[in-house]
Protein backbone atom coordinates (compact mmCIF):
# COMPACT_ATOMS: atom_id res chain seq x y z
CA UNK A 1 0.00 0.00 0.00
CA UNK A 2 1.43 3.38 -0.97
CA UNK A 3 1.39 6.25 1.46
CA UNK A 4 1.79 9.99 0.91
CA UNK A 5 5.26 11.45 1.08
CA UNK A 6 6.19 12.01 4.68
CA UNK A 7 6.78 15.38 6.23
CA UNK A 8 8.33 15.61 9.61
CA UNK A 9 5.97 17.67 11.74
CA UNK A 10 8.76 18.98 13.91
CA UNK A 11 10.34 20.53 10.85
CA UNK A 12 7.02 22.12 10.12
CA UNK A 13 7.01 23.78 13.47
CA UNK A 14 10.44 23.96 15.11
CA UNK A 15 13.73 22.13 15.31
CA UNK A 16 13.49 22.28 19.10
CA UNK A 17 10.97 19.43 18.94
CA UNK A 18 13.91 17.07 18.53
CA UNK A 19 15.25 18.13 21.91
CA UNK A 20 12.05 17.30 23.74
CA UNK A 21 11.42 14.06 21.88
CA UNK A 22 14.91 12.88 22.68
CA UNK A 23 14.14 13.02 26.39
CA UNK A 24 11.11 10.72 26.00
CA UNK A 25 11.02 7.24 27.50
CA UNK A 26 9.18 4.06 26.66
CA UNK A 27 8.52 3.68 30.40
CA UNK A 28 6.41 6.81 30.47
CA UNK A 29 3.09 5.69 32.04
CA UNK A 30 1.22 8.49 30.31
CA UNK A 31 2.15 6.82 27.02
CA UNK A 32 0.33 3.70 28.20
CA UNK A 33 -1.75 4.70 31.24
CA UNK A 34 -3.78 7.16 29.18
CA UNK A 35 -5.07 4.15 27.30
CA UNK A 36 -6.78 3.00 30.48
CA UNK A 37 -10.43 3.98 30.51
CA UNK A 38 -11.75 5.89 33.53
CA UNK A 39 -13.42 3.50 35.94
CA UNK A 40 -16.70 5.42 35.93
CA UNK A 41 -18.29 8.64 34.80
CA UNK A 42 -20.85 10.94 36.36
CA UNK A 43 -21.19 13.35 33.50
CA UNK A 44 -24.64 14.84 32.96
CA UNK A 45 -26.15 13.83 29.64
CA UNK A 46 -26.50 16.91 27.45
CA UNK A 47 -25.57 14.99 24.32
CA UNK A 48 -26.16 11.35 23.32
CA UNK A 49 -22.46 10.89 22.49
CA UNK A 50 -21.51 11.64 26.10
CA UNK A 51 -23.74 9.03 27.72
CA UNK A 52 -23.22 5.41 28.59
CA UNK A 53 -20.27 3.63 30.16
CA UNK A 54 -16.84 5.24 30.11
CA UNK A 55 -15.50 2.59 27.76
CA UNK A 56 -18.31 2.72 25.23
CA UNK A 57 -22.04 3.13 24.77
CA UNK A 58 -24.43 1.42 22.41
CA UNK A 59 -27.76 2.46 20.99
CA UNK A 60 -30.34 0.49 19.09
CA UNK A 61 -31.56 3.66 17.39
CA UNK A 62 -29.84 6.24 15.26
CA UNK A 63 -27.31 7.30 17.91
CA UNK A 64 -23.92 5.75 17.06
CA UNK A 65 -21.92 3.71 19.54
CA UNK A 66 -19.21 5.68 21.31
CA UNK A 67 -15.93 4.93 23.03
CA UNK A 68 -13.91 6.89 25.58
CA UNK A 69 -10.54 8.11 24.31
CA UNK A 70 -7.84 10.19 26.01
CA UNK A 71 -7.17 13.57 24.44
CA UNK A 72 -4.24 15.79 25.36
CA UNK A 73 -4.76 19.52 25.73
CA UNK A 74 -2.49 22.29 26.94
CA UNK A 75 -2.81 23.91 30.35
CA UNK A 76 -0.67 26.27 32.42
CA UNK A 77 1.71 25.15 35.16
CA UNK A 78 4.49 26.84 37.16
CA UNK A 79 6.91 25.19 34.73
CA UNK A 80 5.09 26.69 31.75
CA UNK A 81 2.48 25.14 29.45
CA UNK A 82 2.19 21.36 29.71
CA UNK A 83 -0.17 18.63 28.52
CA UNK A 84 -3.19 17.46 30.49
CA UNK A 85 -5.23 14.38 29.67
CA UNK A 86 -9.02 14.49 29.25
CA UNK A 87 -11.25 11.54 28.38
CA UNK A 88 -14.05 12.21 25.92
CA UNK A 89 -16.62 10.03 24.19
CA UNK A 90 -16.22 9.80 20.41
CA UNK A 91 -17.90 7.66 17.76
CA UNK A 92 -16.53 4.13 17.96
CA UNK A 93 -16.36 3.45 14.21
CA UNK A 94 -13.36 5.78 13.71
CA UNK A 95 -12.11 6.85 17.14
CA UNK A 96 -8.67 8.11 16.10
CA UNK A 97 -9.93 10.55 13.47
CA UNK A 98 -12.76 11.59 15.78
CA UNK A 99 -10.28 12.27 18.57
CA UNK A 100 -7.99 14.24 16.25
CA UNK A 101 -10.95 16.34 15.06
CA UNK A 102 -11.84 17.24 18.65
CA UNK A 103 -8.19 18.04 19.34
CA UNK A 104 -7.78 20.25 16.26
CA UNK A 105 -10.99 22.07 17.14
CA UNK A 106 -9.69 22.74 20.64
CA UNK A 107 -12.97 21.38 22.04
CA UNK A 108 -11.81 20.62 25.57
CA UNK A 109 -14.50 20.14 28.21
CA UNK A 110 -12.29 21.70 30.86
CA UNK A 111 -12.17 25.50 30.34
CA UNK A 112 -8.61 25.54 31.70
CA UNK A 113 -7.42 23.54 28.69
CA UNK A 114 -6.70 24.64 25.12
CA UNK A 115 -5.13 23.31 21.92
CA UNK A 116 -2.08 24.72 20.14
CA UNK A 117 -2.72 22.95 16.84
CA UNK A 118 -3.14 25.15 13.77
CA UNK A 119 -6.41 24.92 11.89
CA UNK A 120 -6.68 21.96 9.59
CA UNK A 121 -7.75 18.33 9.30
CA UNK A 122 -5.53 15.64 10.80
CA UNK A 123 -6.27 11.99 10.02
CA UNK A 124 -4.88 8.53 10.60
CA UNK A 125 -3.37 7.05 7.44
CA UNK A 126 -1.55 4.06 8.90
CA UNK A 127 -2.47 2.19 12.04
CA UNK A 128 -0.14 0.49 14.46
CA UNK A 129 2.05 -1.89 12.44
CA UNK A 130 4.49 -2.52 15.34
CA UNK A 131 6.90 0.00 13.83
CA UNK A 132 5.07 3.28 13.33
CA UNK A 133 1.69 4.99 13.32
CA UNK A 134 1.09 7.26 10.32
CA UNK A 135 -0.79 10.55 10.64
CA UNK A 136 -1.63 12.84 7.73
CA UNK A 137 -1.32 16.61 8.35
CA UNK A 138 -2.29 19.59 6.18
CA UNK A 139 0.22 20.97 3.70
CA UNK A 140 -0.18 24.36 5.39
CA UNK A 141 1.61 22.91 8.41
CA UNK A 142 4.86 22.95 6.49
CA UNK A 143 5.85 26.16 8.28
CA UNK A 144 5.42 27.19 11.88
CA UNK A 145 2.50 29.67 12.04
CA UNK A 146 3.17 33.29 12.86
CA UNK A 147 2.94 33.89 16.57
CA UNK A 148 3.67 30.28 17.54
CA UNK A 149 6.87 29.83 19.54
CA UNK A 150 9.17 26.83 19.21
CA UNK A 151 8.06 25.59 22.63
CA UNK A 152 4.42 25.83 21.63
CA UNK A 153 5.21 23.91 18.46
CA UNK A 154 6.80 21.19 20.57
CA UNK A 155 3.62 20.80 22.61
CA UNK A 156 1.48 20.84 19.45
CA UNK A 157 3.44 17.85 18.17
CA UNK A 158 3.13 16.04 21.47
CA UNK A 159 -0.63 16.69 21.61
CA UNK A 160 -1.01 14.61 18.46
CA UNK A 161 1.46 11.92 19.52
CA UNK A 162 -0.10 11.29 22.93
CA UNK A 163 -3.67 11.44 21.62
CA UNK A 164 -3.07 9.01 18.74
CA UNK A 165 -1.15 6.58 20.91
CA UNK A 166 -3.87 6.75 23.56
CA UNK A 167 -6.71 6.21 21.09
CA UNK A 168 -4.92 3.19 19.58
CA UNK A 169 -3.70 1.94 22.97
CA UNK A 170 -0.18 1.74 21.61
CA UNK A 171 3.21 3.28 22.37
CA UNK A 172 4.51 2.80 18.82
CA UNK A 173 6.18 5.99 17.50
CA UNK A 174 4.16 8.35 15.30
CA UNK A 175 5.20 9.43 11.82
CA UNK A 176 3.70 12.44 10.03
CA UNK A 177 2.71 12.60 6.35
CA UNK A 178 1.47 15.24 3.92
CA UNK A 179 0.35 14.70 0.33
CA UNK A 180 2.71 15.86 -2.41
CA UNK A 181 5.37 17.34 -0.16
CA UNK A 182 8.98 16.42 0.33
CA UNK A 183 10.65 16.81 3.73
CA UNK A 184 10.57 20.48 4.78
CA UNK A 185 13.79 22.49 5.03
CA UNK A 186 15.79 19.42 4.06
CA UNK A 187 15.06 17.64 7.33
CA UNK A 188 14.76 13.87 6.94
CA UNK A 189 11.52 12.23 7.96
CA UNK A 190 11.50 10.86 11.48
CA UNK A 191 9.18 9.28 14.02
CA UNK A 192 8.17 10.71 17.36
CA UNK A 193 7.78 9.12 20.75
CA UNK A 194 5.65 10.47 23.56
CA UNK A 195 7.83 12.70 25.72
CA UNK A 196 7.59 12.64 29.50
CA UNK A 197 8.77 16.26 29.63
CA UNK A 198 5.62 17.44 27.85
CA UNK A 199 3.28 16.36 30.64
CA UNK A 200 1.93 18.28 33.61
CA UNK A 201 3.04 16.83 36.94
CA UNK A 202 -0.52 16.19 38.14
CA UNK A 203 -3.72 15.32 36.29
CA UNK A 204 -7.26 14.61 37.51
CA UNK A 205 -9.28 11.88 35.79
CA UNK A 206 -12.18 11.71 38.27
CA UNK A 207 -14.33 13.63 38.99
CA UNK A 208 -14.92 14.71 35.41
CA UNK A 209 -15.49 18.33 34.48
CA UNK A 210 -19.15 19.25 34.89
CA UNK A 211 -20.10 16.01 36.65
CA UNK A 212 -22.44 15.36 39.59
CA UNK A 213 -20.56 12.71 41.57
CA UNK A 214 -22.86 12.49 44.59
CA UNK A 215 -22.13 12.81 48.29
CA UNK A 216 -19.03 10.58 48.12
CA UNK A 217 -16.76 9.70 45.24
CA UNK A 218 -13.34 8.33 44.40
CA UNK A 219 -11.05 10.99 43.00
CA UNK A 220 -8.26 9.67 40.78
CA UNK A 221 -5.56 10.67 38.32
CA UNK A 222 -1.81 10.54 37.80
CA UNK A 223 1.00 12.56 39.33
CA UNK A 224 4.72 12.87 39.95
CA UNK A 225 4.80 14.57 43.34
CA UNK A 226 7.34 14.78 46.15
CA UNK A 227 7.34 11.58 48.21
CA UNK A 228 4.26 10.44 46.23
CA UNK A 229 2.04 12.85 48.19
CA UNK A 230 -0.82 14.38 46.19
CA UNK A 231 -2.68 16.99 48.27
CA UNK A 232 -6.22 17.86 47.23
CA UNK A 233 -8.82 20.46 48.11
CA UNK A 234 -12.49 21.09 47.48
CA UNK A 235 -13.13 24.79 46.88
CA UNK A 236 -16.39 26.70 46.71
CA UNK A 237 -17.33 29.14 43.95
CA UNK A 238 -15.40 31.94 45.65
CA UNK A 239 -12.25 29.83 45.60
CA UNK A 240 -12.26 29.22 49.36
CA UNK A 241 -11.12 25.80 50.59
CA UNK A 242 -13.96 23.90 52.25
CA UNK A 243 -12.41 20.39 52.42
CA UNK A 244 -8.93 18.99 52.02
CA UNK A 245 -6.98 15.75 52.15
CA UNK A 246 -4.29 13.90 50.27
CA UNK A 247 -3.68 10.82 48.16
CA UNK A 248 -0.60 8.64 47.97
CA UNK A 249 0.50 7.85 44.43
CA UNK A 250 2.05 4.52 43.46
CA UNK A 251 5.48 6.16 43.15
CA UNK A 252 7.31 9.38 42.41
CA UNK A 253 10.51 10.90 41.05
CA UNK A 254 10.92 9.40 37.59
CA UNK A 255 7.49 9.50 35.96
CA UNK A 256 3.75 9.93 36.57
CA UNK A 257 2.05 7.39 38.80
CA UNK A 258 -1.64 6.64 39.46
CA UNK A 259 -3.28 8.00 42.61
CA UNK A 260 -6.76 7.93 44.10
CA UNK A 261 -8.54 9.18 47.20
CA UNK A 262 -11.97 8.80 48.76
CA UNK A 263 -13.75 12.16 49.02
CA UNK A 264 -16.79 12.66 51.26
CA UNK A 265 -18.66 15.87 50.42
CA UNK A 266 -21.87 15.00 52.26
CA UNK A 267 -21.31 17.88 54.71
CA UNK A 268 -21.41 20.47 51.92
CA UNK A 269 -24.49 22.38 50.80
CA UNK A 270 -25.83 21.89 47.27
CA UNK A 271 -23.98 24.01 44.74
CA UNK A 272 -20.98 24.16 42.43
CA UNK A 273 -17.52 23.28 43.67
CA UNK A 274 -14.05 22.52 42.32
CA UNK A 275 -11.95 19.50 43.13
CA UNK A 276 -8.28 20.51 42.94
CA UNK A 277 -5.35 18.06 43.02
CA UNK A 278 -1.81 19.38 43.27
CA UNK A 279 1.79 18.38 43.67
CA UNK A 280 3.40 18.62 47.09
CA UNK A 281 5.70 21.64 47.32
CA UNK A 282 8.51 21.20 49.87
CA UNK A 283 10.23 24.33 48.52
CA UNK A 284 7.32 26.44 49.80
CA UNK A 285 6.83 28.14 46.45
CA UNK A 286 10.48 28.59 45.58
CA UNK A 287 10.07 26.71 42.31
CA UNK A 288 6.95 28.63 41.32
CA UNK A 289 4.51 26.71 43.48
CA UNK A 290 2.67 23.44 43.01
CA UNK A 291 1.18 22.23 39.75
CA UNK A 292 -2.62 22.02 39.97
CA UNK A 293 -5.44 20.44 38.00
CA UNK A 294 -9.05 21.22 38.84
CA UNK A 295 -12.46 19.88 37.90
CA UNK A 296 -15.76 21.65 38.52
CA UNK A 297 -18.59 19.49 39.88
CA UNK A 298 -22.10 19.99 41.19
CA UNK A 299 -23.80 18.76 44.35
CA UNK A 300 -27.54 18.41 43.98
Amino acid sequence: MAFPMRVRLAALLATSVVVLVACGTDDDPQASDPNDRPTRTHKPSPQPSQTGSPASSQSGGSTPATVAVPLYFVGDTPQGPRLFREFQQVEADNPVDEALAVLAAGAAQDPDYRSLLPEGKVTLVQGDNAQAIGVNVPAEWADRPDGMSAKEATLAVQQVVFTVQGALQSRVPVEFYSDGLTPVLGVDRSSFKASQGALALVNVTEPEEGSSPGDAFTASGVANSFEATVPWEVRDQSGQKVLDGFATADGWGDKLYPWQSQVDVSSLAPGTYSFVAMTDDPSDGEGGGPTEDSKTFTLQ
